[in-house]
């Protein structure tokens, strides 16, 4: 898989864009489909303002969906910029944030197009959930890479690829309890740590830290975890100048 793609080509997979499109109507519906990225959200949210001061900082949210993250990063004190190619996400995002009188820069974009026209803009980059819906992941590290200034931060979160994984995140989630539509996850998509860990550092990140995140599907309880066996959160460096 190639670290070097074009910049001003979007790596996205039109199936899979079209697929959470359809469904930005419902994205702040706490008890609909995204059910479990609202449980996540706190916790991911937790783990970055822990990590980096967020206050008066510019943080770019990439594939920002319907702005849960976005959102949170806002209240925290954070210059949030919110993009992703789904029109329906941005326009449930931008509705969302204008509601709860929050400033929050969406727009309709490519990260690809953005690490052209505004490298090393940003001091903090966040892609939450997004690295396993396309084509070319390694190719979006070195975009994320791109965007941030040296001495900045990227946050990543993602899921593992192993038989546990498969069972609760597929298996589990998607048949059985039915969180989340089926076909949300592509198990051969799937992320292991050390594949992102080696992806980090040809894009010239360096691993800063990582943690799990436990869902219960049944109380909802969410919490932060050593073990990275199922969905993980990973934060990176940009080397260089802080």
């Amino acid at each position: 898989m190639s670290a070097s793609p074009n910049a001003s080509a979007a790596n996205v997979d039109p199936g899979e864009l079209r697929k959470f499109d359809a469904l930005a109507a419902r994205f702040w519906d706490a008890h609909g489909e995204f059910r479990p990225l609202h449980l996540l959200n706190p916790v991911r949210a937790q783990f970055i303002a822990a990590r980096v001061p967020l206050a008066g900082r510019r943080v770019l949210d990439v594939g920002c969906g319907g702005g849960l993250l976005a959102e949170s990063l806002a209240r925290a004190g954070a210059q949030v910029t919110g993009i992703d190619l789904a029109p329906g996400m941005i326009e449930a995002a931008r509705l969302h944030a204008a509601a709860s009188g929050l400033v929050i820069d969406y727009h309709v974009s490519a990260a690809e197009a953005l690490a052209q026209q505004a490298p090393a803009a940003y001091d903090v980059v966040t892609c939450m959930e997004m690295l396993e819906h396309v084509p070319a992941p390694a190719a979006t590290m070195v975009t994320l890479a791109r965007l941030v200034r040296p001495g900045g931060a990227v946050f990543v979160s993602t899921l593992n690829r192993n038989l546990k994984s498969f069972l609760l995140a597929i298996v589990a989630a998607e048949y059985l309890l039915r969180l989340i539509p089926r076909g949300t996850h592509e198990y051969e998509r799937l992320i292991q740590p050390a594949e992102l860990a080696r992806w980090g550092r040809a894009a010239g990140l360096d691993l800063a830290g990582t943690a799990g995140i436990e869902l219960n599907p049944f109380t909802g309880a969410v919490s932060l975890a050593a073990g990275l066996d199922v969905n993980y959160l990973a934060h990176f460096e940009r080397a260089g100048a802080s």
